[in-house]
């Protein structure tokens, strides 16, 4: 299946052709019919000679409904240019060459329309439609005179159309679902009824997917799917879908929401891009409406130079690196310019001068959805992250880009963050010489990189992790000024094992926090619970003299056998309890484990 958007200016006879093609009558309001003017979008379809079938997506011409015309126009991959051989080119056909072009619109053909009114200026108005179209995606698209009136070329533009979507881009039945919305309603017995127009990806009946829009996005099902004005369990690329959801109330749904894969899609409000005509941010309005899809959004631009901006939406859309959409002033009935996304997720302009660097990474990033250039400045990020965004990951990365599990990492930031890992412990260990190496949070805040990537930072600056802190094996690991104070300690202790000395007798020593538990990690003392400090072999001397009592003990006939104070031997017993060599049987009992 195709589907086709027709472009002109209005009463050039875009919908009088789309009868004559396909029978069905594409203006669904009975004022169009009245006024025999199309307002809003129009649908039709039919099937080709050679058994293709085509779908059409009917715009309005007239200037005031320039939204409406955006909103058929921007989904659609192919397009029917209609010009009257009667009246020629004309102001609104400008316009729909500007959106043709700004949507970078390359596939469709051209069409003279009411041939039997002026037969005679059928090949002036083609050479001026061609002139007018050069340098666009229609410059070089074939060419027909039809008189929808008189039947004359239509059977001819039929086949001239089968050769066009045969021609076309066969779309990604595999790729994610962005399902623009232009059209919704309620069905009694059946819910809301979404349509527009499938470009990729593919509908089943039952996929669960999420419904996005200026509100909150949230999960919808698929109940039902019609194609034509028939029911189908599954749609695939290009069609018109009529998609019956649970999960959104009809009267929630506007014309530019989106049904979605999901987590397949980022939901962004703020964008760079680069403007499709050259020149034309260099006098932009401080407010522009945005039209991508079938969405109009308000938004705030930011001009960085002549050639790219900042856009601010209004609200989120779902949108990726590479797509095309229409700009225009707040007020204006005319396309300003189109633009190009270049990235979805820019980095902030905080500081003097952020503006014009931006620029000029822009202007030099060439194509949109460089893999190189988007990791190099973000140093590292997960590679679904920038398919999320539209950019293609190759399974061949390139140079200066490495994978490590599921982030893609630039070269040039492992190696400034092993050197600023490496200076980091340095410093640390050089500011507090008994210091247990610097915590693995600090070491994530000094370098910035992302927690995922620390053990191969740390092996590649030759560190090693104990206990969340990051040390150098090549230290000094003594006790330094503090190694007489521990000598003198332990020499204390010797002699009464149990006898901790008290605070007053550490500060005397000249051993605070730092001393003590660097002399802890080395193996030279005991740290209990209350600052109490004894040597290592403490507990195991202590179960000489708890095993000879009778069984069980109480804390005080342990506090006698050990010749101590309750300061000492309650949290003493709660580390022989930990260890398991003795069991609490009740507030005041314990038995030594055999």
């Amino acid at each position: 299946m195709q589907v086709i958007a027709t472009a002109g200016h209005v009463d050039h006879g875009k919908s009088t052709l789309i009868r004559a093609l396909t029978g069905i009558e594409p203006d669904r309001w009975a004022e169009e019919r009245r006024r025999g003017l199309t307002i809003d979008l129009g649908f039709a379809w039919t099937t080709l000679p050679s058994g293709r079938e085509v779908s059409f997506v009917d715009v309005p011409g007239h200037e005031r409904f320039l939204g409406n015309m955006l909103a058929g126009l921007g989904p659609a991959p192919i397009v029917c240019f209609v010009v009257a051989a009667d009246e020629g080119w004309q102001a609104q056909s400008a316009d729909h060459r500007d959106a043709v072009a700004a949507l970078g619109i390359d596939q469709g053909l051209l069409v003279i329309t009411r041939a039997d009114l002026a037969p005679d200026r059928v090949e002036p108005v083609l050479d001026q439609a061609r002139t007018e179209l050069a340098g666009t995606g229609l410059a070089q698209a074939p060419a027909m005179a039809v008189s929808a009136l008189t039947g004359e070329g239509i059977q001819e533009l039929r086949a001239v159309l089968d050769t066009v979507v045969a021609r076309a881009r066969t779309p990604v039945a595999d790729q994610r679902v962005r399902l623009w919305a232009d059209r919704s309603f309620s069905v009694s017995g059946a819910g809301t009824v979404v349509t527009g127009t499938l470009s990729g990806g593919a509908l089943h009946v039952g996929d669960t997917l999420e419904w996005t829009g200026a509100g909150q996005a949230r999960r919808v099902r698929v109940r039902g799917l019609q194609t034509r004005g028939e029911a189908v369990e599954q749609l695939g690329p290009v069609s018109r879908a009529a998609v019956n959801l649970r999960g959104v109330d009809a009267d929630a749904v506007t014309r530019g929401d989106a049904l979605l894969s999901l987590g397949a899609w980022t939901l962004v409000d703020l964008l760079d891009v680069r403007a499709i005509s050259p020149g034309a941010f260099a006098e932009a309005p401080s407010e522009i409406v945005v039209h991508a899809g079938t969405a109009a959004v308000p938004a705030r631009i930011r001009p960085l130079g002549s050639d790219h901006a900042r856009l601010a939406l209004a609200h989120r859309l779902p949108l990726s690196v590479g797509d095309r959409m229409v700009l225009r002033g707040s007020g204006d009935r005319v396309v300003r310019t189109g633009a190009l996304v270049l990235d979805v997720d820019p980095p902030a302009l905080t500081r003097r001068g952020d503006a014009a660097r931006r620029a000029a990474e822009l202007a030099a990033s060439g194509a949109a959805g460089d893999v190189a250039g988007e990791v190099t400045r973000r140093g590292a990020v997960p590679a679904a992250q920038l398919i999320r965004q539209g950019i293609a990951v190759p399974e061949l990365l390139p140079a200066g880009v490495r994978r490590s599990g599921d982030l893609l990492v630039a070269e040039t930031a492992l190696m400034a963050w092993t050197t600023r890992l490496r200076e980091a412990v340095a410093a640390e260990h050089a500011q507090h010489p008994l210091s247990a190496g610097l915590p693995r949070k600090a070491a994530i805040d000094v370098i910035g990189a992302r927690p995922e990537l620390l053990p191969e930072l740390i092996a590649r600056a030759d560190l090693v992790e104990q206990d969340g802190r990051l040390q150098d094996p090549r230290r000094s690991t003594g006790l330094g000024a503090a190694e007489t104070a521990i000598s003198s300690l332990e020499q204390r202790l010797a002699g009464h094992p149990f006898a901790a000395p008290e605070a007053d007798d550490l500060d005397a020593l000249g051993l605070g926090p730092g001393e003590l538990a660097a002399a802890a990690r080395l193996g030279r003392v005991l740290r209990l619970q209350g600052e109490v400090v004894l040597l290592p072999t403490a507990p195991a001397l202590a179960m000489r003299e708890l095993a000879g009592l009778e069984q069980p003990f109480t804390t005080s006939r342990a506090r006698q056998a050990l010749g101590t104070s309750r300061r000492v031997v309650i949290p003493l017993l709660e580390h022989l309890d930990a260890r398991g060599w003795t069991r609490r049987l009740d507030a005041g009992h314990r038995q030594v484990v055999r």
